[in-house]
């Protein structure tokens, strides 16, 4: 069983920051990458950022030179650092984690159960 649990959400002005955490647990043999999805209703679920084991990163352009991501990889957690805040940025924010639960399976992905994040102007 694994779980990942999401946790820094908030509301926030327009120009703020907010850091979001994700630690994932459970039976893990590896985690490939990991990384930060926003969804909001009526729209389909789209990437933020993600990161590879090795530290590769990928953004959004509506992101990028605003969000940082990172992770603790002895910790098996991710972190999403979101400065300059816009209210489009305003979503459920899911973490997700492209992991193996044993050496011999083929990775799949796990999602956590999302973080709401409201910026207001």
């Amino acid at each position: 069983q694994v779980q990942l649990v999401e946790s820094g959400g908030g509301l926030v002005q327009a120009g703020g920051s907010l850091r979001l955490s994700c630690a994932a647990s459970g039976s893990i043999f590896s985690i490939n990458v990991m990384g930060w999805y926003r969804q909001v209703p009526g729209k389909q679920r789209e990437l933020v950022a993600a990161i590879t084991s090795g530290g590769s990163t990928n953004y959004a352009d509506s992101v990028k030179d605003r969000f940082t991501i990172s992770r603790d990889n002895a910790k098996n957690t991710v972190y999403l650092q979101m400065n300059s805040l816009k209210p489009e940025d305003t979503a459920v924010y899911y973490c997700n984690a492209d992991l193996r639960t044993v050496w011999y399976t083929s990775p799949s992905d796990y999602w956590g159960q999302g973080t709401q994040v409201t910026v207001s102007s």
